[in-house]
C-alpha cells in the first residue's frame, strides 16, 4: 500500500499550525453553507479562488473551495476522513491532486487520487465527481511534467465506465509550440494568472453549468407529495 492512500496530516513544519486551522475552518464551513459545487484539492484550485474568473463564474453556482496549497493526496485524504465532507449535499465535487505529490511515482499519485474518489463516493453516493488532469509545471520540459501527463493517461484507463466520475483535460493552449509555458498563463510555471485559469478552467465550467441544469429538471420533474 502506497503512502500516497493513507490519511496523514499535513506536517507542521514553520510551527503555526496553519494548516490545521484552516481544516477546522473548513469543517465548521460545512455546517453553516449550503454548497452545490465543491472544489477540493491542492495550490492549482486554492489559487483559482483569488481570481476574477472565479469571481464571474464560479462564485454564482455556490461553491466551497477546500483546497490547500501544499497538500498532497494524503493530506486531502485526511481531510475528508475528519469531517470536510459531513452536512454537506453538493450535487458536484471538482478534484485536483497530485502534482504535489513529488517523490511518488505516477501509478503511486494515480492510486492516492482513485482512494480519494472512493472516499468522496462512500460519503456521497450520488455527487458528480469531476477530475481536472493535472496541469503542466515548469518553464520548459520536465520530468515532473512527463509524470503528470502519465497520471492523466492511468487517470483516464482506470476512470472508463465509471459512474459519475469525468476525466476533463485542461491544459490546453498551456503547453506554446517551443515546449515552454509562458509567465502569462503560469505566473510562477505552477499556478494560473487570471489568463491561464480562463484557459484551463473553461470545460470544467461548461461541464458544471451542465451538471447543475440537468440536475434542476430533475427535481422539476420529480412529483411532489
Amino acid at each position: 500500500m502506497s503512502a500516497t492512500t493513507l490519511p496523514a496530516i499535513c506536517k507542521d513544519l514553520d510551527g503555526d499550525d496553519r494548516w490545521l486551522s484552516i481544516h477546522k475552518r473548513f469543517v465548521a464551513e460545512c455546517k453553516e453553507k449550503d454548497p452545490d459545487v465543491m472544489f477540493i484539492g491542492d495550490c492549482i484550485l486554492e489559487s483559482l479562488q483569488f481570481t476574477d474568473y472565479w469571481n464571474q463564474h464560479f462564485v454564482p453556482m455556490h461553491c466551497l473551495n477546500f483546497s490547500i496549497r501544499s497538500d498532497r493526496t494524503q493530506n486531502i485524504l485526511w481531510r475528508l476522513q475528519n469531517g470536510e465532507l459531513d452536512n454537506v449535499r453538493p450535487k458536484a465535487i471538482v478534484l485536483h491532486a497530485g502534482t504535489n505529490n513529488i517523490g511518488d511515482s505516477a501509478e503511486e499519485v494515480t492510486e492516492g487520487i482513485l482512494e480519494l474518489v472512493r472516499t468522496i463516493r462512500q460519503k456521497l453516493p450520488d455527487v458528480y465527481i469531476i477530475l481536472p488532469t493535472l496541469l503542466p509545471r515548469g518553464q520548459q520540459p520536465n520530468e515532473l511534467r512527463d509524470k503528470n501527463d502519465q497520471v492523466n493517461r492511468l487517470l483516464r484507463e482506470r476512470s472508463i465506465g465509471v459512474n459519475k466520475v469525468q476525466i476533463v483535460t485542461i491544459d490546453n493552449g498551456l503547453i506554446q509550440s517551443d515546449g515552454t509555458i509562458s509567465h502569462h498563463d503560469m505566473f510562477d510555471y505552477l499556478n494560473l494568472t487570471n489568463v491561464g485559469c480562463k484557459k484551463v478552467f473553461e470545460p470544467v465550467c461548461d461541464l458544471l453549468h451542465q451538471i447543475l441544469t440537468e440536475n434542476e429538471k430533475e427535481r422539476d420533474l420529480t412529483p411532489s407529495e
